[in-house]
């Protein structure tokens, strides 16, 4: 009897199993209650778009015009600077050995053309222009001695005695160009002096130049957002897929909003706009307008969400806002609304 009514009984209860399986998984699923309220439009009319925080100087990508190894990294993110700080300096061993070398070299050849210039003290006359001077008083004495032997009475004056005197105005003359090709070639070492004294300072300051292109220093006043360089790495020069330094103006902070192109004729200049932090709908900012940026370019922040589109071409608009002690941070991104008429 219990073997008959087993089958039926094991069916039965299988029959219900199922049913009552059916029944649960066909039960509507309730919704999961949401992380975080959305944020509420703030305009009858708007136009909605995310928007991401910048800097008021924009993001500015520090790197380094010459490759080497980092010896120093003077700032820390969040680190305040001035124009000009010492951001991080690159090994300038070799180049401070140049240039000691080369100022070395300096007081050598200064010291070279004083003694070419024989100049004693700031009054005197150099040598070889006195021995100029004193050759052509010569020449200028025997041409006079000369001249009177010549209109003197003829029996007053032997031939010989006018033959001595042209040889005194012909030997004088010679003795004057002598002098001036001294002269001369004494002008052309004190020139080549001072030529070599020129190409040493050059160097000098060509080296310098260099050393200062090991010392990268912040172009702008502001803060420290980013940094991906250590003492020891070596930084390769040329544009960075990560920069070495981030740094831009955070007493103003801009947010750049991407308004799809089917929605761009829609925006007009000074619209207002409101923004909400994500996670956050209480936490919100008003916004200031300052540009249109003219040229519609591919959409390249993306936000993450599954229906969010990526073949599609944005108009870029900046608003502003006092960061005050609000927690926002540059590189968040905010829900944007833009009222429209």
């Amino acid at each position: 009897m219990i073997r008959k009514l087993f089958l039926p009984v094991l069916g039965f209860a299988g029959f219900v199993f199922a049913v009552a399986v059916v029944i649960q998984g066909s039960a509507p699923i309730k919704a999961a209650p949401a992380v975080s309220e959305p944020a509420k439009a703030a305009f009858a009319q708007f136009v909605a778009g995310a928007g991401l925080i910048e800097a008021q100087s924009e993001n500015i990508a520090i790197g380094t015009p010459v490759p080497g190894v980092v010896m120093e990294v003077a700032v820390t993110p969040g680190s305040n600077v001035k124009k000009g700080d010492l951001l991080f300096r690159l090994d300038d061993r070799t180049l401070k050995a140049e240039l000691a070398l080369q100022e070395s070299q300096l007081p050598v050849g200064r010291a070279q053309l004083l003694r070419l210039e024989n100049k004693p003290d700031a009054g005197s006359v150099p040598a070889p222009v006195a021995r100029v001077e004193d050759a052509r008083v010569a020449v200028r004495l025997s041409q006079e001695q000369l001249k009177r032997l010549e209109k003197s009475d003829a029996s007053s004056v032997t031939s010989g005695e006018l033959d001595n005197a042209k040889l005194a105005v012909a030997a004088a003359q010679a003795k004057l160009n002598i002098v001036l090709a001294d002269e001369a070639a004494w002008r052309d070492d004190i020139k080549v002096a001072k030529a070599q004294i020129a190409q040493v300072q050059a160097r000098v300051d060509a080296t310098k130049v260099a050393l200062s292109l090991l010392e990268i220093r912040a172009p702008i006043s502001g803060q420290v957002l980013q940094v991906k360089v250590r003492a020891g790495e070596f930084a390769p020069a040329g544009a960075l897929s990560t920069p070495l330094v981030t740094l831009g103006s955070v007493e103003k902070l801009h947010v750049r909003v991407d308004i799809d192109e089917n929605d761009a004729w829609r925006i007009a200049e000074g619209a207002r706009a409101r923004a909400n932090a994500r996670g956050n709908a209480g936490l919100a900012v008003e916004l200031r307008f300052e540009r249109i940026e003219p040229l519609v370019v591919p959409k390249r922040s993306l936000t993450g969400d599954a229906t969010e589109r990526v073949d599609t071409r944005v108009l870029q608009v900046i608003f502003s806002f006092e960061r005050g002690e609000k927690p926002l941070y540059v590189g968040q991104q905010m829900d944007v609304t833009i009222e429209v008429k």
